[in-house]
């Protein structure tokens, strides 16, 4: 039996994206609505904002925290793996993005992609794979 890993949190992948929004509290809802995002933990400032907070998708850890004058917000972009990459594509422009480039095959792929930019201002490639 291997042994616990306990220099990272259980079920934690060692590389997360770390998101740095204006909004941590709405991007946090747009996960949730876009990916079905569930809070692991949250920590907040003394006036309600977030510091850090940590949000799974799927199998993976999403980190992100507010910005400010010391962390000012940085655009990222992010790569998820779903189940359905048409469905979800549809749940997040519904939650707020905007669409860069609706899901389709590129010539020798085997991953459908389409792509958003969320009301942050991150990109998101959202992709399922058919494997040939």
């Amino acid at each position: 039996m291997a042994e616990p890993q306990n220099w990272k949190p259980a079920s934690y992948t060692s590389v997360s994206p770390y998101l740095v929004v204006s909004g941590a509290e709405a991007l946090i809802g747009f996960m949730q609505e876009a990916f079905g995002a569930t809070v692991l933990r949250r920590f907040d400032r003394p006036d309600g904002s977030i510091t850090h907070a940590e949000v799974r998708i799927d199998d993976s850890v999403v980190m992100l925290g507010e910005a400010g004058d010391e962390y000012p917000p940085v655009p990222s972009t992010v790569h998820v793996y779903v189940e359905d990459v048409d469905q979800t594509f549809k749940w997040a422009i519904a939650a707020g993005a905007t669409e860069v480039e609706a899901p389709r095959f590129d010539e020798g792929e085997t991953d459908k992609r389409g792509v958003v930019t969320d009301p942050f201002g991150n990109t998101w490639a959202i992709s399922t794979q058919f494997p040939g």
